[in-house]
């Protein structure tokens, strides 16, 4: 009978979640779909399209980039680097670098598979890998807290209103927090289970997979080396030799990568450079990406106010015990910490890596509230979760479709929730 029960558990807890992931995926579904489809981006008959539709600067270069490759091929790729490095080299701001390759290569390949036109690859890629980071979130949350977790995970996620803003844009920060949280989740796998090589092979792929995705890698591989050293008081796992060697090696792998498609150790020196030396001169991001160091939690408070509350209040219930919310916080205060000290480069975009940890963070906080009422913890959490999850789908909806929001700037978020006039 325990038995038959718990099966009937197991399969309602697996439906419940294919339910959740199924209404995700449809959120996630990127415009061009419907348009050219004629269909109207809705659910339950609210129109849910974004209202910004024009091209944005990015998005524009990004559609550059793999218009070449596609024209060129892949062994083009050097002299692109090259036609960047003598365009950036005029130009009094920062543009963004064909080096960011795994991205334009996704969609290169979308592309080569189904036909689709540049721009409508790339916002493809950017939705799949939204749909993908979704169902990577589940799963460690799954491996994290068991079922009850996979599942409340999901549906916060589902409707995060920054995973769904950046699956309805060719922009490659989704795409990124991709290969954060995959990374995230591999080193928490090796610490569990030390010396297993197809985690650890795993683990390394997703470093290099970083670095040649985005310049942003820096920031999780230095969380990874904090969570690396503060494991010897935190004890999330076991650090061995083989799981330090990885953690310098794949990013390495990724540099190397790097080096021959940009044709040259002197080329990617001159790219990186190039970008750094003309971001803090290029006048939108004097104007929207300086502030304090608390800068980011003030966003994240605009777009997701109850989340953000609630993962502050786990923070303050942390012990020694809980290790799986102490690794997911170490995490997201080791990459803020370098993320909050770069001037005229902070963007809440790229801080969509950080949506699972807080979610989960915030979670657990619900979980707290019916510890001492275990006859109503489902119960309540169900009833719990499904209203934050109203109050994020309604923030996205004021934000994204009311408001024509493309950059995830202070000014702008202001301005859609009319703080601003």
């Amino acid at each position: 009978m325990v038995a038959e029960d718990q099966t009937s558990g197991q399969r309602r807890n697996r439906l419940i979640l294919i339910g959740v992931l199924a209404l995700a995926v449809f959120l996630r579904l990127p415009p061009n779909v419907f348009l050219d489809g004629g269909l109207l981006h809705s659910f339950a008959g609210l129109h849910i399209a974004p209202a910004f539709t024009q091209v944005g600067f990015d998005e524009s270069l990004y559609r550059q980039y793999l218009n070449t490759l596609i024209e060129r091929g892949l062994g083009s790729y050097p002299d692109m680097v090259e036609d960047y490095i003598t365009a950036q080299s005029k130009l009094p701001g920062a543009i963004l670098p064909p080096v960011r390759f795994l991205y334009i290569f996704s969609a290169y390949l979308w592309h080569l598979l189904f036909g689709a036109e540049p721009l409508a690859a790339l916002q493809d890629a950017a939705a799949v890998f939204s749909m993908l980071t979704l169902v990577l979130a589940a799963i460690f949350a799954w491996r994290l807290g068991g079922a009850t977790s996979g599942i409340g995970i999901a549906a916060l996620m589902a409707v995060a209103p920054t995973q769904l803003h950046m699956s309805q844009h060719a922009l490659i920060d989704g795409f990124f927090a991709f290969w954060a949280l995959l990374s995230l989740w591999l080193l928490w796998e090796n610490l569990r289970s030390p010396r297993k090589w197809p985690l650890l092979i795993s683990f390394g792929i997703s470093l290099a997979a970083l670095v040649l995705t985005k310049e942003n890698s820096f920031f999780v591989v230095v969380a990874a080396l904090v969570l690396l050293l503060t494991n010897r008081w935190l004890r999330f796992g076991t650090v061995t030799r083989e799981l330090l060697l990885v953690t310098v090696a794949g990013p390495l792998l990724g540099v190397v990568i790097l080096v021959f498609l940009a044709g040259g150790v002197n080329n990617l020196i001159t790219t990186y450079e190039l970008l750094v030396a003309k971001a803090s001169q290029t006048p939108y991001a004097i104007l929207t990406g300086d502030g304090p160091w608390y800068r980011y939690l003030v966003d994240l408070l605009l777009v997701s106010p109850v989340i953000l509350i609630l993962a502050f209040g786990s923070v303050f219930r942390l012990d020694w015990t809980k290790k799986s919310e102490l690794y997911l916080f170490t995490f997201v205060a080791a990459s803020y910490v370098a993320m909050c000290n770069v001037k005229y480069g902070m963007n809440l975009r790229y801080a969509n890596m950080w949506d699972m940890p807080l979610r989960f963070l915030a979670f657990n906080s619900l979980v707290a509230l019916f510890e001492s009422r275990p006859r109503y913890r489902n119960i309540g959490l169900a009833i719990s979760v499904a209203f934050v999850c109203a109050i994020e789908f309604r923030q996205y909806y004021i934000l994204a479709v009311r408001y024509p929001l493309y950059e995830l700037v202070t000014r702008d978020l202001l301005r859609a929730l009319q703080i601003l006039k």
